[in-house]
C-alpha cells in the first residue's frame, strides 16, 4: 500500500489531469445538466471515435446549453456516422507509405512528424480521427530512421512535431530527440502543433520550459484555439510562462459552424488571443474528414466573413483564411 501512494505521489500534475480528462458520454451530459435524449447518439458515435475532454475545458463550458460552442467541438453525435460526399476518412491523403513512419514531407524547407497518437481533447471534426497511427508514430523506435533522413537533406531547417499532440511526450522522449537533432547543422527552427496549451494548461511546467530553453533550436509553438472562452486565466498563465521563455507564439484554427462562424466571435477570439500573448495565424477551412460534415462552413460564408473581420480589426490580427489541399505544395490562401 505504501509504494502504492509514493508512486501516485510522483505523477506530475498534467499527467494527472490527463488521467481524469471524461471519456464517459453520460458523465459528460450530466456534469453540464444536459438532456439524456443526447446519450444514445453519444455512445454509439463514440464507439468509432471515443469522447476524451480535459475537466478543465468543460469547466468552461454553459450548463444546460446544448449549443455551447466549447461543447459542441467534443460532444459525439449521432450525425457523425451519416455517410457524406466528398467526406472521407483521409482528407488529406497522409495515410500512404512515407520515407520513414510518421514522417510527412509536404512542403519544401520543413518535415512534420506525427510525435504520438494521443491527445488531451478528441475534437470532433479532427482531421486525423481516422488516421492509422499504430503504422506512422515515430516513437522511439523509429527516431534515428527520422533523423537520418531530416541529416540527409540540407533544404530541411525547420522539424514541425505534430500527432495526436507532441505535448503528450514526457520530457525525457522530448530530450532524447531534441539532443540528436540539435547536431544536425541544418535544422534552426523546432515547431509544436499543438492543442494542450489550451485545454490542458498545467501541462506547460518550468521544466518542459528549461529543457526548450537550453536548445540552439528556435522554438515556435503553434496553439490551436477555436473560440474565446477556451482562452480562460490558466491558459493565460501559461502563455505568459512561455512568452517570458522568448518562444514565438501563434495560432491556427478551424472556421466551424455554430462554433466561431460569425463576425463577432472571430473577432473576440483573436482579440483574446492577442490578450494572452499569441498571434492569430491560420483559420482553416474545415478538411473534409469522415463524421465531420456539420461543422462545415461554405467558402462564401467564409469569404463573406473575413471581407467583415478585416474591417474591424488591425491587420495584425487577422489571420490568413486557407485551404489545405493534397500535392500543393503550400497551403492554398483564399482570397477575399
Amino acid at each position: 500500500m505504501l509504494s502504492t501512494v509514493k508512486a501516485e505521489k510522483f505523477i506530475p500534475h498534467w499527467q494527472r489531469s490527463l488521467q481524469e480528462a471524461i471519456t464517459d458520454p453520460l458523465e459528460l451530459l450530466t456534469l453540464l445538466e444536459l438532456p439524456l435524449e443526447l446519450l444514445e447518439g453519444a455512445r454509439i458515435s463514440a464507439r468509432s471515435f471515443k469522447l476524451r475532454v480535459p475537466r478543465g475545458f468543460v469547466a468552461n463550458m454553459e450548463k444546460k446549453n446544448p449549443r455551447d460552442p466549447l461543447l459542441l467541438q467534443v460532444l459525439p453525435l449521432l450525425t457523425e456516422m451519416e455517410e457524406v460526399p466528398r467526406f472521407i476518412p483521409d482528407p488529406l491523403q497522409e495515410a500512404v507509405p512515407h520515407a520513414t513512419p510518421g514522417l510527412l514531407h509536404k512542403y519544401e524547407g520543413r518535415i512534420l512528424l506525427t510525435a504520438t497518437g494521443a491527445c488531451a481533447i478528441h475534437c470532433r471534426y479532427c482531421f486525423r480521427r481516422h488516421f492509422p497511427y499504430e503504422a506512422n508514430n515515430p516513437s522511439k523506435k523509429y527516431w534515428e530512421e527520422a533523423l537520418a533522413y531530416i541529416a540527409e537533406d540540407p533544404s530541411i531547417k525547420e522539424v514541425i512535431l505534430s500527432g495526436g499532440d507532441p505535448l503528450l511526450m514526457n520530457d525525457t522522449q522530448l530530450a532524447d530527440f531534441i539532443e540528436p537533432l540539435e547536431k544536425i547543422p541544418h535544422v534552426t527552427t523546432l515547431r509544436f502543433h499543438t492543442r494542450v496549451p489550451i485545454v490542458l494548461p498545467e501541462r506547460i511546467t518550468p521544466e518542459w520550459i528549461h529543457l526548450l530553453k537550453n536548445t540552439r533550436l528556435q522554438i515556435v509553438i503553434v496553439t490551436h484555439c477555436n473560440h474565446p472562452r477556451e482562452c480562460d486565466e490558466a491558459v493565460k498563465a501559461a502563455m505568459d510562462l512561455l512568452r517570458d521563455a522568448n518562444f514565438t507564439l501563434l495560432n491556427q484554427s478551424v472556421l466551424l459552424k455554430d462554433v466561431n462562424d460569425t463576425v463577432e466571435t472571430l473577432r473576440a477570439l483573436s482579440e483574446r488571443l492577442f490578450e494572452v500573448g499569441i498571434l492569430p495565424y491560420y483559420l482553416h477551412l474545415l478538411d473534409p474528414v469522415k463524421g465531420s460534415h456539420h461543422f462545415e462552413v461554405s467558402d462564401e460564408t467564409a469569404i463573406a466573413l473575413m471581407n467583415d473581420l478585416v474591417k474591424t480589426l488591425p491587420g495584425y490580427l487577422v489571420p490568413k483564411l486557407v485551404r489545405e489541399t493534397p500535392g500543393e505544395l503550400s497551403k492554398t490562401w483564399i482570397a477575399f
